[in-house]
């Protein structure tokens, strides 16, 4: 069983910047896609970064390319988002999920979900 456990969310003004943590056990952590997705009120999940086992490839929502960053420490089971240049429109609960099998912006790849952590963004 994979436990997914997010953490570094809370209340910013916009042009600044946060660092999410997503830690996992469970399994070898190296065996895993990880991703990351947010959820707006009223709105759909949607994808906002993706990152493969070792690092080597990452993927990013349009929306946020050029102020996101995956990372991933396999040492440390841990995958990381560091967001700059925050926007009102960043506001949402982000969650790291985690696939066996595929490097995917669709959340239906992925198997396990971490529980989210609050971004909000003000103006």
């Amino acid at each position: 069983q994979v436990q997914l456990v997010e953490a570094g969310g809370g209340l910013v003004q916009a042009g600044h910047s946060l660092r999410l943590s997503c830690a996992a056990s469970g399994r070898t952590f190296s065996n895993d896609y990880m991703g990351w997705f947010r959820q707006a009120p009223g709105k759909e999940r949607e994808f906002v970064a993706a990152i493969s086992r070792y690092g080597a490839s990452r993927y990013y929502a349009d929306s946020v390319k050029g102020r996101f960053t995956i990372s991933r420490d396999n040492a440390k089971n841990t995958v990381y988002l560091q967001m700059n240049s925050l926007k009102p429109e960043d506001t949402a609960v982000y969650y790291c999920a985690s696939s066996l099998y595929k490097y995917s912006n669709k959340s239906a790849e992925y198997g396990y979900w971490g529980q989210g952590t609050q971004v909000t963004v003000s103006s």
